[in-house]
Protein backbone atom coordinates (compact mmCIF):
# COMPACT_ATOMS: atom_id res chain seq x y z
CA UNK A 1 0.00 0.00 0.00
CA UNK A 2 1.33 3.44 -0.93
CA UNK A 3 2.42 5.65 1.94
CA UNK A 4 0.33 8.63 2.94
CA UNK A 5 1.84 11.81 1.53
CA UNK A 6 1.16 15.31 2.88
CA UNK A 7 2.23 18.87 2.26
CA UNK A 8 3.41 20.64 5.42
CA UNK A 9 3.91 24.36 5.83
CA UNK A 10 7.31 24.66 7.41
CA UNK A 11 10.36 26.77 6.58
CA UNK A 12 12.65 23.75 6.43
CA UNK A 13 12.62 19.98 6.32
CA UNK A 14 15.91 18.26 7.00
CA UNK A 15 17.01 14.82 8.16
CA UNK A 16 16.82 14.42 11.93
CA UNK A 17 14.49 17.38 12.45
CA UNK A 18 11.21 17.03 14.35
CA UNK A 19 8.39 18.85 12.56
CA UNK A 20 5.01 19.92 13.92
CA UNK A 21 2.05 19.14 11.67
CA UNK A 22 -0.87 21.59 11.44
CA UNK A 23 -4.10 20.87 13.34
CA UNK A 24 -5.98 20.27 10.08
CA UNK A 25 -3.43 17.75 8.84
CA UNK A 26 -3.25 16.14 12.29
CA UNK A 27 -7.02 15.66 12.22
CA UNK A 28 -6.75 14.08 8.77
CA UNK A 29 -3.95 11.71 9.79
CA UNK A 30 -5.48 10.73 13.13
CA UNK A 31 -9.22 10.61 12.48
CA UNK A 32 -9.42 9.86 8.78
CA UNK A 33 -6.32 7.80 8.04
CA UNK A 34 -6.13 6.23 11.53
CA UNK A 35 -2.40 6.84 11.90
CA UNK A 36 -0.59 6.18 15.17
CA UNK A 37 2.92 6.60 16.65
CA UNK A 38 5.44 4.44 14.86
CA UNK A 39 3.85 4.77 11.42
CA UNK A 40 5.74 6.50 8.64
CA UNK A 41 4.47 9.01 6.09
CA UNK A 42 5.94 11.08 3.27
CA UNK A 43 6.17 14.86 3.73
CA UNK A 44 7.15 17.78 1.49
CA UNK A 45 7.07 21.55 1.89
CA UNK A 46 7.37 22.75 -1.69
CA UNK A 47 11.06 23.60 -1.63
CA UNK A 48 13.24 20.99 0.09
CA UNK A 49 12.14 17.79 -1.64
CA UNK A 50 10.25 14.80 -0.26
CA UNK A 51 11.08 13.00 3.00
CA UNK A 52 10.22 9.79 4.81
CA UNK A 53 9.01 10.76 8.29
CA UNK A 54 8.29 8.77 11.48
CA UNK A 55 5.23 9.71 13.53
CA UNK A 56 6.43 10.45 17.07
CA UNK A 57 3.19 11.69 18.66
CA UNK A 58 -0.29 12.16 17.28
CA UNK A 59 -3.82 13.06 18.35
CA UNK A 60 -6.75 14.82 16.68
CA UNK A 61 -5.22 18.28 17.17
CA UNK A 62 -1.47 17.83 16.89
CA UNK A 63 1.18 15.61 15.39
CA UNK A 64 4.96 15.55 15.47
CA UNK A 65 7.06 13.65 12.97
CA UNK A 66 10.79 12.99 12.84
CA UNK A 67 12.45 13.27 9.44
CA UNK A 68 14.32 10.04 8.64
CA UNK A 69 15.54 10.29 5.06
CA UNK A 70 15.11 12.13 1.77
CA UNK A 71 13.14 10.15 -0.81
CA UNK A 72 13.05 12.70 -3.62
CA UNK A 73 15.10 15.76 -4.51
CA UNK A 74 13.34 19.06 -5.12
CA UNK A 75 12.55 19.74 -8.75
CA UNK A 76 10.51 22.64 -10.07
CA UNK A 77 8.16 22.23 -13.01
CA UNK A 78 8.73 24.22 -16.25
CA UNK A 79 7.78 27.90 -16.07
CA UNK A 80 4.40 27.51 -17.74
CA UNK A 81 1.37 29.50 -16.54
CA UNK A 82 -2.29 28.78 -17.12
CA UNK A 83 -4.75 31.66 -17.45
CA UNK A 84 -8.39 30.59 -17.60
CA UNK A 85 -11.80 32.16 -17.17
CA UNK A 86 -13.51 30.73 -14.05
CA UNK A 87 -16.16 28.14 -14.87
CA UNK A 88 -18.95 26.47 -12.94
CA UNK A 89 -17.70 25.09 -9.64
CA UNK A 90 -17.06 21.46 -10.58
CA UNK A 91 -15.46 22.39 -13.90
CA UNK A 92 -13.16 24.92 -12.25
CA UNK A 93 -12.20 22.27 -9.68
CA UNK A 94 -11.36 19.93 -12.55
CA UNK A 95 -9.08 22.50 -14.21
CA UNK A 96 -7.20 23.26 -10.98
CA UNK A 97 -6.68 19.59 -10.20
CA UNK A 98 -5.58 18.51 -13.67
CA UNK A 99 -3.40 21.56 -14.30
CA UNK A 100 -1.57 20.79 -11.06
CA UNK A 101 -1.07 17.15 -12.05
CA UNK A 102 0.16 18.15 -15.50
CA UNK A 103 2.80 20.47 -14.05
CA UNK A 104 1.57 24.06 -14.26
CA UNK A 105 3.75 26.49 -12.33
CA UNK A 106 1.18 29.27 -11.86
CA UNK A 107 -2.59 29.52 -12.26
CA UNK A 108 -4.28 32.88 -12.84
CA UNK A 109 -8.12 33.05 -12.82
CA UNK A 110 -8.77 35.56 -15.60
CA UNK A 111 -12.05 37.43 -15.92
CA UNK A 112 -13.09 37.89 -19.56
CA UNK A 113 -16.16 39.55 -21.07
CA UNK A 114 -18.12 36.32 -21.34
CA UNK A 115 -16.90 34.64 -18.17
CA UNK A 116 -19.85 32.96 -16.47
CA UNK A 117 -18.42 33.37 -12.98
CA UNK A 118 -16.38 36.04 -11.25
CA UNK A 119 -16.45 34.36 -7.85
CA UNK A 120 -12.94 33.19 -7.10
CA UNK A 121 -11.56 31.97 -3.80
CA UNK A 122 -7.81 31.70 -4.20
CA UNK A 123 -7.53 29.96 -0.81
CA UNK A 124 -9.88 27.21 -1.94
CA UNK A 125 -8.06 26.83 -5.25
CA UNK A 126 -4.77 26.53 -3.36
CA UNK A 127 -6.19 23.81 -1.12
CA UNK A 128 -7.23 21.87 -4.22
CA UNK A 129 -3.80 22.34 -5.79
CA UNK A 130 -2.09 21.10 -2.62
CA UNK A 131 -4.27 17.99 -2.53
CA UNK A 132 -3.52 17.29 -6.20
CA UNK A 133 0.21 17.77 -5.59
CA UNK A 134 0.08 15.31 -2.71
CA UNK A 135 -1.58 12.70 -4.94
CA UNK A 136 0.66 13.08 -8.00
CA UNK A 137 3.96 13.27 -6.06
CA UNK A 138 4.86 16.79 -7.11
CA UNK A 139 7.42 18.27 -4.75
CA UNK A 140 6.36 21.85 -5.47
CA UNK A 141 2.99 23.59 -5.31
CA UNK A 142 1.60 25.75 -8.13
CA UNK A 143 1.16 29.41 -7.31
CA UNK A 144 -2.49 30.49 -7.30
CA UNK A 145 -3.16 34.17 -8.07
CA UNK A 146 -6.17 36.24 -7.17
CA UNK A 147 -8.65 36.79 -9.99
CA UNK A 148 -7.84 39.61 -12.39
CA UNK A 149 -9.54 40.98 -15.49
CA UNK A 150 -7.91 40.19 -18.80
CA UNK A 151 -7.51 43.91 -19.49
CA UNK A 152 -5.66 44.59 -16.23
CA UNK A 153 -3.54 41.46 -16.58
CA UNK A 154 -2.28 42.49 -20.01
CA UNK A 155 -1.46 46.01 -18.83
CA UNK A 156 1.40 44.69 -16.72
CA UNK A 157 2.33 41.62 -18.75
CA UNK A 158 6.03 40.79 -19.08
CA UNK A 159 6.61 40.77 -22.84
CA UNK A 160 9.41 38.25 -22.41
CA UNK A 161 6.75 35.67 -21.50
CA UNK A 162 5.08 34.42 -24.67
CA UNK A 163 1.30 34.24 -24.36
CA UNK A 164 -0.53 31.56 -26.36
CA UNK A 165 -4.29 32.04 -26.52
CA UNK A 166 -6.67 29.32 -27.70
CA UNK A 167 -8.62 30.64 -30.69
CA UNK A 168 -11.87 28.76 -31.26
CA UNK A 169 -12.57 30.69 -34.49
CA UNK A 170 -10.12 28.55 -36.47
CA UNK A 171 -7.68 31.40 -37.14
CA UNK A 172 -4.83 30.00 -35.04
CA UNK A 173 -2.01 27.78 -36.26
CA UNK A 174 -2.19 24.09 -35.39
CA UNK A 175 -1.14 23.49 -31.82
CA UNK A 176 1.67 21.04 -32.61
CA UNK A 177 3.17 23.55 -35.05
CA UNK A 178 2.98 26.41 -32.55
CA UNK A 179 4.52 24.47 -29.68
CA UNK A 180 7.24 22.89 -31.81
CA UNK A 181 9.49 25.89 -31.13
CA UNK A 182 7.95 27.01 -27.84
CA UNK A 183 9.95 27.35 -24.63
CA UNK A 184 9.46 28.57 -21.09
CA UNK A 185 8.74 31.09 -19.78
CA UNK A 186 5.33 31.23 -21.43
CA UNK A 187 1.62 31.05 -20.66
CA UNK A 188 -1.56 29.54 -22.10
CA UNK A 189 -4.78 31.58 -22.07
CA UNK A 190 -8.12 29.77 -22.29
CA UNK A 191 -11.35 31.68 -22.82
CA UNK A 192 -14.75 31.11 -21.16
CA UNK A 193 -17.46 28.67 -22.20
CA UNK A 194 -18.87 31.14 -24.72
CA UNK A 195 -15.45 31.92 -26.18
CA UNK A 196 -13.62 35.22 -26.28
CA UNK A 197 -15.47 38.40 -27.16
CA UNK A 198 -14.65 39.60 -30.70
CA UNK A 199 -12.98 42.73 -29.36
CA UNK A 200 -10.86 40.63 -27.00
CA UNK A 201 -9.68 38.45 -29.88
CA UNK A 202 -8.92 41.51 -31.99
CA UNK A 203 -6.89 43.02 -29.17
CA UNK A 204 -5.01 39.78 -28.43
CA UNK A 205 -4.04 39.34 -32.08
CA UNK A 206 -2.45 42.81 -32.20
CA UNK A 207 -0.04 42.21 -29.32
CA UNK A 208 3.52 41.38 -30.30
CA UNK A 209 4.01 38.75 -27.57
CA UNK A 210 0.89 36.65 -28.29
CA UNK A 211 0.06 33.87 -30.73
CA UNK A 212 -3.29 32.28 -31.58
CA UNK A 213 -3.46 28.50 -31.22
CA UNK A 214 -5.89 26.21 -33.02
CA UNK A 215 -7.24 23.11 -31.25
CA UNK A 216 -8.61 21.16 -34.20
CA UNK A 217 -11.95 20.92 -35.97
CA UNK A 218 -14.14 20.33 -32.93
CA UNK A 219 -15.24 22.96 -30.41
CA UNK A 220 -13.97 21.85 -27.02
CA UNK A 221 -15.45 22.65 -23.65
CA UNK A 222 -13.35 25.22 -21.83
CA UNK A 223 -12.07 22.72 -19.24
CA UNK A 224 -11.22 20.18 -21.95
CA UNK A 225 -9.35 22.80 -23.95
CA UNK A 226 -7.32 23.91 -20.93
CA UNK A 227 -6.19 20.44 -19.98
CA UNK A 228 -5.54 19.42 -23.60
CA UNK A 229 -3.41 22.48 -24.32
CA UNK A 230 -1.25 21.99 -21.23
CA UNK A 231 -0.80 18.30 -22.06
CA UNK A 232 0.26 19.18 -25.62
CA UNK A 233 2.78 21.74 -24.37
CA UNK A 234 4.27 19.32 -21.85
CA UNK A 235 4.55 16.52 -24.41
CA UNK A 236 6.14 18.66 -27.13
CA UNK A 237 8.41 21.07 -25.28
CA UNK A 238 7.90 20.50 -21.55
CA UNK A 239 9.11 17.92 -19.05
CA UNK A 240 7.38 14.99 -20.77
CA UNK A 241 9.81 15.34 -23.66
Amino acid sequence: MAKIRIFIETSEISIGKVVNISEKQSHYLFNVMKQKPGNSILCFNGKDGEFDCHIENINKKSCQVKVLSKTKEFESVPDLWLLFAPLKKDNTDFVIEKATELGIKKIIPTITQRAISEKVRADRFLAQAIEASEQCRRVDIPEISDAVTLENLLKTWDKNRKLYFLDETGNGRKIHQVFQNAAAPCAILVGPEGGFDEKELEFLRKLDYTEAVGMGKRILRAETAAVSAVACWQSICGDWN
